[in-house]
C-alpha cells in the first residue's frame, strides 16, 4: 500500500500530482495499475475530491495515467514512451522556440553517429528488418502518413539499433517534427522524398561498414535538410498570418 503525506495550502493540486508522478516514476504503481480512488486519495492527502480532479487532470495533461469512465473505470497509469518527448519537442516547435534549421543542426551530428553505431552493432534480425523497410519504400502509398512511415522506418531501426536510447529519442522527435513541416505543405512525397535515398545507408551498415555509414547519412542528412529548410521557409512566407497546419485559404 503506496502511502502519501498530508499537503501544506498552498499549490495543493501540484505538490499532490508531484507525489503521485514520483510514485509512478519509482515504480510503486506500473503501467496498466489503477491508481487508488478519488475518495481513497482525498482521505490520504486530507483534501477535497475537487483537488484530487485538479491534481490527476494535470497528470493526464503530462501522460502519466489515463482517465477511464465507467463502473471499471478510474485513473490507470501509462506506459511512458519516446512519443512523450517527441510531442514536447512539437510544441515548442509550433510556439517558435525552436526551429527547422536549428533542429538538422542536430540531425547532422546525431544521425551519422547513430548510423556509424548501427553498423557496429549488426545482426541477422535487424538486417531482415532493415531490408524489409528498404524495400517497402518502393511501394505504392494511398496516403501521405502511408509514405512517410514507410519512408522514416530506416531511421527509426537504426536508432534502435544504435543502443542509445536517448539518441533514439531524439531520432524519433526529429521525425516527427519533419513530418509535421511535410503536412503543413503537402508537396508531392515522390518529389521531397523519392524512394532510394536511403540504399546506401542500408547498404554500409548492412556490410558492417561503420565509417560509409556515417558518411552516407551525413550526405543524405545535408540534402533533405537543405530542401526542408527551404520548404518551411517558403510556407510560413507564405502563410505568415497562419500557425503552422493551419494555412489560410
Amino acid at each position: 500500500m503506496v502511502r502519501f503525506k498530508p499537503v501544506r495550502q498552498g499549490r495543493i493540486s501540484e505538490e499532490i500530482a508531484q507525489q503521485l508522478k514520483e510514485s509512478i516514476l519509482l515504480g510503486l504503481f506500473k503501467p496498466g495499475d489503477r491508481l487508488p480512488s478519488e475518495r481513497d486519495l482525498a482521505d490520504q492527502f486530507k483534501v477535497s475530491r475537487v483537488v484530487i480532479r485538479e491534481a490527476l487532470r494535470a497528470l493526464e495533461n503530462l501522460g502519466f495515467i489515463l482517465t477511464r469512465q465507467g463502473a471499471a473505470g478510474g485513473a490507470f497509469v501509462t506506459d511512458l514512451t519516446f512519443e512523450r518527448l517527441a510531442r514536447a519537442f512539437l510544441d515548442l516547435f509550433l510556439a517558435g522556440k525552436i526551429s527547422i534549421p536549428e533542429m538538422y543542426e542536430v540531425r547532422r551530428l546525431v544521425e551519422p553517429e547513430v548510423a556509424r553505431l548501427a553498423a557496429q552493432r549488426i545482426n541477422a534480425d535487424y538486417s531482415r528488418h532493415l531490408k524489409e523497410a528498404l524495400e517497402a519504400e518502393e511501394l505504392p502509398a494511398v496516403s501521405f502518413p502511408e509514405d512517410f512511415a514507410r519512408k522514416t522506418k530506416v531511421h527509426l531501426l537504426l536508432a534502435e539499433m544504435c543502443g542509445n536510447r536517448f539518441f533514439e529519442a531524439l531520432v524519433r522527435s526529429a521525425m516527427e517534427l519533419t513530418m509535421k513541416v511535410i503536412e503543413a505543405v503537402q508537396p508531392d512525397p515522390m518529389f521531397i522524398h523519392p524512394a532510394g535515398l536511403h540504399r546506401p545507408i542500408v547498404e554500409a551498415v548492412l556490410a558492417g561498414n561503420p565509417q560509409e555509414a556515417a558518411r552516407a547519412m551525413r550526405k543524405h542528412t545535408d540534402e533533405f535538410g537543405e530542401t526542408l529548410i527551404k520548404m518551411e521557409a517558403g510556407y510560413r512566407e507564405k502563410h505568415s498570418s497562419f500557425p503552422l497546419g493551419r494555412p489560410g485559404s
